[in-house]
């Protein structure tokens, strides 16, 4: 999977690994995930204003491939995916603007 990165998205890899302490080398994607190349809309959650700003356009993207959201309020098996965004975007905070981000499946529509 890391052979499908661009330049870009290794460096941004990398930089995640240095954080989460592990390297997604060794990580397959999973089966029953949306493929990278997917084209999504980031929706805002249905009970606040977030957790972005508005509603826009992405790609899902294999900087990260999609993991199993470890949270108490993720839906069971629920996958989080990287997704590179069409345009910057500003998150409910009015922070960034931020170019990609790894997104819960539950804000993202397969378009």
């Amino acid at each position: 999977m890391a052979d499908e990165l661009d330049d870009r998205s290794r460096a941004d890899r990398r930089a995640i690994e240095a954080i989460i302490g592990r390297s997604f080398e060794d990580d397959e994607w999973p089966t029953d995930a949306m493929p990278s190349g997917t084209r999504v809309r980031v929706v805002q959650d249905d009970d606040w204003a977030g957790p972005w700003a508005e509603v826009f356009l992405g790609t899902v993207d294999a900087t990260v491939p999609p993991q199993v959201v470890r949270n108490p309020k993720a839906r069971p098996g629920e996958l989080e995916y990287s997704v590179a965004f069409d345009h910057p975007q500003l998150d409910a905070s009015g922070d960034g603007p931020y170019r990609k981000a790894v997104i819960w499946a539950r804000y993202l529509e397969n378009i």
